[in-house]
């Protein structure tokens, strides 16, 4: 395959959108760790929040020896239906039922039920890996063309984020208000089981229905198998793999684009019902926001990418999202930000959202397509292309980034003197203060430092083409995603 053959590597339609359907159990799994988990086990378990912060985190921290494995052993799986379909149609059975766990805790103490958050919260992630990360280690194979994986992967976050969203305006809808729920939103503790029933039955349906709609296309034996080597041996090709230089700077940046939706995420209800005092309704609204953002996000990130560059799409993007999405926060704080009741508020705190919101889910669809061109970087190196074990080091550090956000936003709240079991318009003005300062300044360091680290990022499109012409000369007659 020659660098031009690659530029003219489209992907269908169709086989994009079967792609993109896989993404809504992560979305939904995504979605509820970030929005939900925190605010229901502090507010409706009764948890302390910096308790339930930690507990995710230690569960997400126990994910990194799961996803470089699952990724090593998806790189070298060989049946007649290929590398990846096992694991996809394996995992739908397992993310159900987990799922549903999660939003059923068992009565008891504290301790006992901090204990099933650990261990059921790595059950979810353990399915969902076994899924997300043969999902997209698919996507280097579907296409060798620097701008086309951006092309492609953002389907993949349209269907993640839709799906999210619609299990969000039905929580706000229906399943966490009256009768079901509260009057206040998200404290509804009959809800939550529905919460986990209704998730789970998208969830197995999206992976099945993806795993069908590309199974015609990938089902089908690798050209080339990575053998098997003795325990020792393979730990330390897993760890020479994930050492590339290329790839432990997009990591790095990476970083700090997902801290920052992890802490966004996880205060998201705090700030929406204690700072701004939404209603039942505003809820939805701000569903409609998030979703408006990732259109913005459809439409914008390949002519952006094409025009200005992946990675200096990126920096700009995660700088922009950074001081949009918090400018209400320092404008409230001078004083100058429309308060609750205002009928200003909703319209001008959406409008901020959708935007900011836009461009922080362009830098994540960024982070996707710059991990696939890593992987031909790692093949001229070493002979092989390990799509898996990348995109299982980039889904871990998701994980565990998310997670620390999620620890931070719990450290953020104790700090600000946060009361558990708070009620709407009756939190002191100080300790919100202290919240929203603390919040908007730390997004604000961690988006200064993302910006700089994507600066470093080595490969461009002229690398990524010279590349792919010297690895067409190395394997002439090699379609693209052949190699093992």
């Amino acid at each position: 395959m020659t660098a031009g053959a690659a530029s003219g590597d489209r992907v269908p339609l169709p086989t994009k959108l079967a792609y993109g359907v896989g993404a809504m159990a992560f979305g939904i799994k995504d979605n509820g760790f970030a929005v939900f988990l925190l605010i229901f086990y502090n507010q409706v378990v009764g948890l302390p929040a910096d308790q339930v912060g930690l507990a995710i985190m230690i569960a997400l921290f126990v994910d990194a020896f799961v996803d470089p494995a699952v990724g090593s052993l998806s790189d070298r799986t060989d049946t007649r239906i290929g590398r990846r379909h096992p694991w996809l149609y394996g995992s739908a059975l397992p993310i159900a039922l987990s799922w549903v766990m999660l939003w059923n805790p068992p009565a008891g103490s504290d301790a006992l039920v901090l204990g099933y958050l650990v261990a059921v919260a790595i059950l979810v992630r353990t399915a969902i890996a076994c899924n997300e990360v043969p999902a997209a280690a698919l996507m280097p194979e579907l296409t060798r063309d620097y701008h086309e994986r951006t092309a492609v992967i953002r389907y993949r976050f349209l269907f993640g984020w839709i799906a999210g969203l619609a299990m969000l305006i039905l929580a706000y809808g229906v399943l966490l208000a009256p009768p079901l729920g509260s009057p206040t939103g998200p404290l509804a503790p009959r809800g939550y089981l529905l919460f986990g029933i209704v998730g789970a039955a998208a969830m197995a349906v999206s992976v099945l229905v993806s795993a069908l709609g590309t199974h015609r296309r990938f089902a089908r034996r690798p050209a080339q198998r990575i053998a098997p080597q003795p325990l020792g041996a393979e730990l330390r090709a897993i760890i020479g793999t994930l050492a590339d230089r290329n790839f432990l700077w997009l990591m790095a940046a990476g970083m700090c684009a997902y801290i920052n939706q992890g802490i966004v995420f996880a205060t998201i209800n705090y700030l929406l019902q204690f700072v701004w005092l939404f209603e039942q309704a505003d809820f939805l609204l701000y569903s409609l926001a998030l979703f408006g953002g990732v259109v913005i996000a459809f439409l914008l990130v390949a002519p952006a990418a094409r025009r200005l560059g992946k990675k200096e799409t990126a920096a700009a993007f995660l700088l922009l999202s950074a001081l949009l999405g918090m400018s209400p926060y320092w404008l409230r704080l001078a004083g100058l930000f429309p308060r609750p009741g205002d009928p200003l508020l909703l319209p001008v705190l959406l409008g901020v959202i959708a935007i900011a919101t836009g461009f922080s889910v362009c830098v994540m669809m960024l982070i996707g397509s710059m991990c696939a061109d890593v992987v031909e970087a790692s093949e001229e190196r070493t002979g092989k292309r390990e799509e898996g074990l990348f995109y299982a080091g980039n889904l871990f550090m998701q994980k565990c980034t998310s997670g620390l956000g999620i620890f931070l936003s719990g450290v953020m709240l104790a700090i600000a003197e946060f009361p558990d079991r708070a009620v709407a318009g009756q939190v002191a003005e100080a300790v919100l203060d202290r919240l929203t300062l603390a919040l908007s300044l730390t997004i604000l360091a961690v988006a200064l430092l993302g910006a700089w680290l994507f600066t470093r990022y080595p490969i461009g499109r002229a690398d990524h083409e010279a590349r792919l012409a010297k690895l067409a000369v190395a394997a002439p007659g090699e379609p693209p995603g052949s190699g093992g």
